[in-house]
């Protein structure tokens, strides 16, 4: 059984935590957080409680560190755990620029633990479908690859605290948040990494009201991009947070037809095939954690991830998503604006 400890008391209680507990390989032994940790651990009955990365890993005994904090300290916390010889997964926005990126990856493949990104949204069953749709040739010749994702939760009747999340500077907005793992989709859609891309964040919303008031803010509330694959093939991405429904289309269009996954948000899809004669809604095969639901929806597909990430520290052989591939999506949103 391999120790994790936890780093972030946001996501990484909601959604590592209760994933690492769940799973028969790992146990969680620390949680580090500068002001959430001790009362976590209280809670959750976790034996260590640490308020930094670095505490935690001279504090107790790991195998794993679970990178979960704000995405300003994704860079630091990645590099330490790594030269202290651990395994590492982390949340996305990987990085903050390319560069802090590309040290993430370098370091990882210098010290050649494993290593892997939360986009736990692969293994969503309908998008999981959609790819062996087109590994196993059946939307051929692809030409494009369509994801949009429409949101409520930045219309500006919505208030909400100020924080990091506000703050550009800090790895704030929607880019980091939702359109990473979108390109991070489309790269793993397409198997080949991107030629070129473009596109534009906007802010529709720069004045928002709080619970403590008015505040400016300085990040994005929609992303966009167009991804060229080179071969024919490009992409189209966006997110839009202030828009008056929940909604997600994940699609495949090839010459043949169209792989078409829809529903309203990152967990409620039904998958469908629309060629010129019919439109077919396809079963697809529930995740092995599904169980693990109730706990919170992002449960099970960080699961499966996780199972994935066994075979990558036992074996060196997995579909985890790779350091290498996050450099790909932290180029492209380079290219639209985000970070460097």
């Amino acid at each position: 059984m391999y120790r994790v400890g936890i780093l972030g008391g946001g996501f990484g209680v909601r959604g590592h935590l209760p994933a690492f507990a769940a799973h028969a390989e790992f146990e969680v032994v620390a949680i580090a957080s500068p002001h959430s940790a001790k009362k976590v651990a209280q809670e959750r009955n976790i034996p260590n409680a640490f308020e930094s990365c670095e505490a935690m890993l001279r504090g107790c005994d790991l195998d794993v560190v679970s990178v979960a904090g704000p995405p300003f300290t994704h860079h630091p916390d990645v590099l330490a755990s790594i030269a202290a010889g651990k395994h590492v997964i982390c949340e996305k926005p990987f990085a903050l620029s390319v560069q802090q990126a590309q040290e993430m990856l370098a370091a990882a493949q210098k010290a050649k633990t494993a290593t892997a990104v939360m986009h736990e949204f692969r293994w969503v069953p309908q998008r999981f479908a959609l790819k062996e749709l087109i590994a196993n040739g059946h939307v051929a010749p692809l030409r494009e690859i369509e994801i949009t994702h429409l949101a409520r939760m930045l219309r500006l009747e919505n208030k909400r605290p100020n924080t990091w999340w506000f703050d550009r500077s800090k790895g704030g907005g929607i880019a980091g948040a939702l359109l990473s793992h979108i390109i991070d989709s489309a790269n793993w859609m397409a198997a080949r990494a991107p030629v070129r891309s473009t596109g534009y964040l906007r802010t529709a919303n720069p004045q928002r009201e709080g619970p403590e008031g008015p505040f400016t803010i300085s990040v994005d509330d929609g992303a966009f991009g167009l991804i060229d694959y080179g071969g024919g093939l490009i992409a189209r991405v966006s997110v839009d947070g202030t828009t008056a429904v929940d909604s997600l289309t994940v699609a495949a269009h090839g010459e043949n037809r169209s792989a078409v996954a829809s529903g309203s948000g990152l967990h409620a899809m039904r998958l469908f095939s629309v060629d010129e004669e019919e439109t077919s809604e396809l079963e697809c095969k529930p995740s092995p954690n599904a169980r693990f639901g109730a706990v919170d929806q992002h449960v099970p597909p960080i699961m499966d991830l996780l199972d994935e990430f066994v075979k990558e520290i036992e074996t060196g052989e997995s579909i985890v998503p790779t350091f290498a591939e996050a450099v790909q999506t932290q180029n492209v949103l380079a290219s639209i604006g985000f970070g460097s």
